[in-house]
């Protein structure tokens, strides 16, 4: 197995766990946007869990490939869709942290490939 892609893979489900993780508790730097987005705080739970499973995903995909390949469609679907709601809000000086996600995802995939 290549170090880089396991190394950017488990890097990249913890940086994603990280982020669900920050919804769950309701960390302010995450839940004051989402409120400002519009996102409807009866949404918060899910988009955690969506969050979750896609950085479980993402190390059960060490194991099981085709899992990786779900998960990380999944995240990719999950980001770009952050990326929207946060134009369509105009806080398009936010429009990078969405990005700060995505990429290492989108990295761990290519190097996997």
């Amino acid at each position: 197995m290549n170090i880089a892609y396991t190394v950017v893979t488990v890097l990249a489900a913890l940086w994603v766990g990280f982020s669900a993780l920050s919804v769950f508790i309701s960390a302010k730097w995450v839940v004051e946007p989402l409120a400002e987005y519009g996102v409807a705080r009866r949404w918060w739970p899910w988009l955690g869990t969506a969050k979750a499973a896609g950085a479980l995903g993402l190390l059960a995909g060490l194991f099981v490939p085709v899992i990786g390949v779900l998960a990380t469609i999944g995240l990719v679907i999950y980001f770009t869709g952050a990326l929207v709601t946060v134009a369509r809000a105009r806080s398009y000086a936010h429009l990078p942290f969405p990005l700060l996600y995505l990429a290492p995802v989108v990295g761990a995939f290519l190097l996997g490939a």
